[in-house]
């Protein structure tokens, strides 16, 4: 019951698989993949549906500071909460990266709505603002 309701569908980033056909994925690799997709796509870039996506990427060009994590807390909480209903957020925390200060790892929690399974994806958010 709970393969029926995660699904499969289409590999991201799309791409063929042994047979030459459309790679596919199920289970766990779905959600991860969705979740993915949606953070990784800003407001507007997709024409038929402009409001799906994630408003981190306004955040590019800021620094990689506490009121800038927070800000990405809220983005990715609520673009998920939206667009993956197959998924319970529990937490998301923003950090800086130890090795490039100009990253903030956001570190999601959730579980699957269908099964209570606890999950955990990190994103990692690439800025450009001022040298610090």
């Amino acid at each position: 019951m709970a393969q029926d309701f995660v699904g499969a569908g289409w590999a991201f980033p799309l791409r063929t698989d042994a047979t030459g056909g459309i790679a596919l994925v199920s289970g766990d690799r779905e959600i991860e993949e969705s979740m993915r997709l949606i953070l990784g796509t800003a407001y507007g870039e997709r024409p038929m549906r402009p409001e799906f996506g994630c408003g981190i990427h306004d955040y590019v060009f800021t620094s990689a500071d506490p009121s800038t994590a927070v800000r990405i807390e809220h983005e990715v909480r609520i673009s998920l909460e939206r667009w993956e209903p197959r998924i319970d957020v529990e937490t998301v925390m923003v950090s800086p990266d130890p090795a490039d200060r100009s990253v903030l790892l956001v570190d999601v929690t959730y579980s699957v709505a269908d099964t209570n399974d606890p999950r955990n994806l990190v994103f990692p958010f690439y800025t450009l603002g001022a040298e610090q």
